[in-house]
């Protein structure tokens, strides 16, 4: 009988020991119906993580994450998604199916901590979108200066937002939701502050995904830095032939190295105002580099043409995958910068005025 006793207590402890792991969540969102999905991003897609049935209103998703992280909510079929940290526990979404920006959820920690920082954000949106329609609005009546100062508060209240998100992961550096605020400021930080950034999360963060990939651009990002030589690379030009960065810089004063493409709109609106650049300082020593992330030749082709740039143009018609933008650690076109005969980077990302005034210090 005690060895009976014994048994049975040694079934209880293991059972217990074997308590469920991973996620369950249950999603209730009035108006849906077919399924759910959960998915997360990829490098280059969608990776679905699980789908449910919608069940008298609702439906349960489950699954495993080895750290909290975040995925993406939607109905099956339908284009609109929304953010979720996903935690191994229970947790539940309530909401509308028309307003998936509103959903509720609890049960993650993570996503309570990220909650506290969105919320505030949406509402400094709204604020800044409504400055925004107002300054249009004084703009079409022809006052520009009262347009012009609305568009500085619109700017300085955008910025207020990367602000925040990047005092949230300073002041909580172990928190699963720091990888994602970096994720949406580090376009606009320089490598020294983005690397001390990084560097100060808890180690536990610093085996994250998006985490290792980032310290892998920042290494890239070091080489590429205001006052490094400008890594040499060859690419083909329109024609097919080989062309050498290096071969162009060194005959000119300075060079503008441009990673752009004939589907980028804000490359194209961009591109008149390096024309004007080009034509005013060509024959002081300045000259262009365009390299294009197009996989279209004909279009790359007839963006060249149609914009009258009349530098010097290569691409190897491979989109994201350009070996040259991988090289300079591009993720976002337009994207440039500026070196001297030397290949010694002087300026980076100088758009707008902002090239115009750095070409005239340097050649005026």
């Amino acid at each position: 009988m005690k060895k009976v006793l014994v048994f049975i207590a040694a079934v209880a402890f293991f059972a217990c020991s074997q308590q469920k792991k991973g996620f369950e969540i249950t999603v209730n969102l009035e108006g849906a119906d077919g399924q759910i999905l959960l998915e997360k991003r990829g490098a280059s897609q969608w990776i679905p993580v699980d789908t449910a049935d919608i069940v008298d209103g609702k439906a349960v998703l489950t699954g495993e994450v080895v750290n909290p992280e975040d995925h993406y909510l939607s109905v099956m079929g339908q284009r609109a998604k929304t953010i979720l940290f996903v935690e191994n526990t229970e947790m539940t979404v309530s909401g509308n199916v028309e307003n998936l920006e509103q959903i509720t959820v609890t049960g993650s920690q993570t996503h309570d901590e990220y909650n506290q920082v969105n919320s505030r954000i949406q509402e400094i949106g709204e604020e800044y979108m409504a400055l925004y329609q107002e300054a249009r609005e004084a703009a079409a009546a022809g006052d520009e200066t009262k347009a012009s100062e609305l568009m500085q508060q619109v700017e300085e209240m955008y910025e207020s937002t990367n602000t925040m998100q990047a005092d949230f992961v300073r002041n909580n550096p172990g928190s699963y939701a720091a990888p994602y605020f970096i994720s949406r400021v580090q376009y606009g930080m320089e490598v020294d502050e983005l690397d001390n950034l990084v560097s100060a999360l808890d180690p536990k963060l610093k085996e994250v995904p998006s985490i290792v990939a980032l310290a892998e651009r920042i290494e890239k990002l070091k080489t590429v830095a205001v006052g490094q030589i400008a890594p040499d690379f060859t690419m083909n030009d329109q024609d097919g032939n080989p062309v050498k960065f290096s071969d162009i810089y060194k005959q000119n004063e300075y060079t503008l190295l441009d990673f752009w493409a004939a589907w980028c709109g804000p490359c194209r609106q961009e591109n008149p105002n390096i024309v004007a650049v080009y034509n005013d300082y060509k024959d002081k020593g300045f000259s262009v580099f365009g390299v294009s992330l197009d996989r279209d030749r004909d279009a790359w082709l007839k963006a060249i043409d149609d914009d009258k740039l009349t530098w010097e143009h290569v691409s190897d018609l491979a989109y994201w995958n350009n070996e040259a933008a991988q090289m300079y650690a591009v993720n976002s076109i337009p994207s440039s910068l500026i070196v001297d005969k030397t290949g010694k980077i002087i300026a980076k990302n100088k758009r707008d005025e902002a090239l115009r005034e750095a070409v005239s210090e340097l050649l005026d």
